[in-house]
């Protein structure tokens, strides 16, 4: 059974610093794309960053470029998002997912593309 649990989330003012983190179990991690997707009152899902773990590239959305930094440890079947320099518009339920193709992406992939969803944890960010 896959199962995606998201911890870190919490509140924090502006400016301020989060860490959170998707365990995953039940399919092959390392073979997988991880992807961090939120979503805030009233707002469209939004994807924020993913890893491809078979080759480990990278993708972020703008508004998180620059202050955001995803990571995945394959020993732990953890991806963690460092999420810094932290804005009241970054509020919002962030989801973990996971998509069954691993390596390089033209773009960022779409939401479609993941098939298997954690049930959140809300970021909540005061300015």
């Amino acid at each position: 059974e896959v199962q995606l649990v998201e911890s870190g989330g919490g509140l924090v003012q502006a400016g301020g610093s989060l860490r959170l983190s998707c365990a995953a179990s039940g399919f092959a991690f390392d073979e997988y794309t991880i992807g961090w997707f939120r979503q805030a009152p009233g707002k469209e899902r939004e994807g924020v960053s993913c890893i491809a773990n078979r080759d480990a590239s990278t993708y972020y959305g703008d508004s998180v470029k620059g202050r955001f930094t995803i990571s995945s440890d394959n020993a732990k079947n953890t991806v963690y998002l460092q999420m810094t320099n932290l804005k009241p518009e970054d509020t919002a339920v962030y989801y973990c997912a996971a998509a069954s193709y691993g390596s390089t992406w033209y773009e960022f992939p779409h939401a479609k593309y993941f098939s298997s969803w954690g049930q959140g944890t809300q970021v909540t960010v005061s300015s």
